[in-house]
C-alpha cells in the first residue's frame, strides 16, 4: 500500500482503477506468445502479483457486486482493481468486464458459482498451470465445506465496514457441499426461508463474493510467501462413490463434490415398482411388453450389461407424454420388470388406443409399440 495513502483512500482509488478501467488489453497481451508490433508491451504470463489485503478484497468484491458487476466479474474485479493501484501494468489494462459472464452461475444457468469462477480466473493470471490448479482445488474445497457467508462477513455488515449497505443484519449460514451456483444458492434459501429475488439472497451472495476475494487473497499470499499447504481433501461421500464410479473400477464420474446435492439418497436403489430379475446381462435390451394388447395392467422388461442410467417413459399416439416409468435412475448391471397400470402422472385412467414406451440408457435408446383395450 503506498505510503502516503489512508487505507480509506486506497480502497476508494481501488474502486474507481476497477470500475473505471477503459482500456480494452489486445489479443497480444493477453497470450505468452505473440507477433508483436512496434512499441506493444507484452507482459509474459503469469502476470505480476503484489500482496493483497484479503478484507480489502473481501470490501471491493461486495461493493462491485452492488455496483452492477455481481458476483464473478465482482471478485475478479476487485482483485484486479486492487493491483491495479499496487503494481500499476498490466493491471490496469485488463477490463473485469471479461468476467461478467459468470454472473448466477453462468448467465444465470446455476452452474459454477460466479464467485469461484472469478477467483479462479485471477489465480490463473499469476500462477503458473500446475500450482493455479491446486489453489482453485483448496479455494473450491473450501467453499463446500464453509458456513457461508462466513462469520467475518456477516461481522463486517454489523460493524458497518462494507461500503455498500443494502442490508446490515446478520444473515444465516449453510454449508452447500458443492461449487455450483443452483445447489448453493437454493440451498440457503431454504435454510433462511428466502427468495432468490430477495434483497436479502442478493446480499447474501454479495458477502459470499467478499468471502471467496478474501480467501483467493489468502491463498495468493501464502503461495507467493512459500507457505501455501494444501488441507483440503475429499468427503467421505465421495470417497465412497469413487471407489466403484472413479479410475481404480468404472471410470465413468469425474468429480470433488459431494454427491448428495443431485442425488440424494441412495442413487443406486431402484424404484419400487421396479423388479430384478437377475444381476447379469449381455446387452442393452427394452423387451416387447407382455400381455399385448393388454388391460389394465401390462409388463415391461429391459436389461442393462453394466451400471447405467435408465430412462423409461410412456408416449401416446401424438408423441405426448403420458407417465414416466423410470427418470435417470442409476441400476446395476441386470434385467428388470417394471408394470404399468394404464394410468396417466394424475394416477388418471387413459382412454384405449396405441401408446408406446420408449427407453434411453446412455447411447441405447428403443421405442415398443403397446394397445391397450378396453
Amino acid at each position: 500500500m503506498a505510503n502516503n495513502l489512508s487505507r480509506k483512500e486506497f480502497l476508494l482509488n481501488a474502486s474507481k482503477a476497477a470500475i473505471g478501467v477503459a482500456g480494452v488489453a489486445s489479443v497480444a497481451s493477453l497470450v505468452t506468445s505473440a507477433t508483436v508490433q512496434a512499441n506493444t508491451k507484452v507482459t509474459p504470463w503469469p502476470w505480476p502479483y503484489k500482496t493483497i489485503n484479503p478484507d480489502d478484497a473481501r470490501i471491493q468484491a461486495h461493493n462491485l457486486y452492488w455496483n452492477d458487476k455481481d458476483c464473478c466479474a465482482g471478485v475478479f474485479g476487485a482483485l484486479q482493481g486492487l493491483l491495479a493501484v499496487s503494481v500499476g501494468d498490466p493491471w490496469t489494462n485488463m477490463p473485469m468486464e471479461v468476467m461478467l459472464f459468470g454472473g448466477g452461475g453462468g448467465a444465470g444457468w446455476g452452474t459454477l458459482c460466479g464467485s469461484l469462477n472469478g477467483a479462479a480466473a485471477f489465480i490463473s493470471l499469476v500462477v503458473n498451470k500446475t500450482d493455479a490448479k491446486s489453489l482453485v482445488s483448496e479455494l473450491w474445497g473450501w467453499y463446500t465445506q464453509a458456513q457461508l457467508p462466513t462469520t467475518t462477513a456477516n461481522d463486517f455488515a454489523t460493524s458497518g465496514k462494507y461500503l455498500m449497505h443494502k442490508f446490515d443484519a446478520a444473515l444465516p449460514q449453510n454449508i452447500s457441499g458443492s461449487p455450483l451456483c443452483h445447489a448453493s444458492v437454493t440451498e440457503w434459501c431454504f435454510v433462511a426461508k428466502k427468495k432468490v429475488s430477495d434483497t436479502d439472497r442478493k446480499e447474501r451472495c454479495a458477502r459470499v463474493a467478499g468471502d471467496c476475494a478474501a480467501k483467493a487473497a489468502e491463498l495468493l499470499n501464502q503461495y507467493f510467501d512459500k507457505k501455501f499447504t494444501p488441507s483440503y481433501t475429499d468427503p467421505a461421500t465421495v470417497a465412497g462413490c469413487l471407489a466403484c464410479h472413479g479410475a481404480a473400477v468404472n471410470n465413468n464420474v469425474m468429480t470433488k463434490m459431494n454427491c448428495d446435492p443431485c442425488h440424494p439418497g441412495d442413487p443406486h436403489a431402484n424404484s419400487s415398482s421396479v423388479q430384478t430379475l437377475s444381476k447379469t446381462a449381455v446387452s442393452y435390451e427394452l423387451s416387447q411388453n407382455y400381455p399385448n394388447p393388454f388391460n389394465p395392467t401390462t409388463r415391461i422388461r429391459f436389461s442393462l450389461p453394466e451400471t447405467a442410467k435408465v430412462n423409461l417413459q410412456i408416449f401416446d399416439i401424438r408423441g405426448l407424454l403420458v407417465k414416466t416409468l423410470v427418470e435417470q435412475q442409476v441400476y446395476n448391471a441386470g434385467a428388470f420388470e417394471v408394470d404399468w397400470n394404464g394410468c396417466d402422472e394424475a394416477g388418471e385412467k387413459v382412454s384405449s388406443g396405441i401408446y408406446f414406451a420408449k427407453m434411453r440408457s446412455g447411447n441405447y435408446m428403443k421405442t415398443i409399440k403397446m394397445n391397450l383395450l378396453k
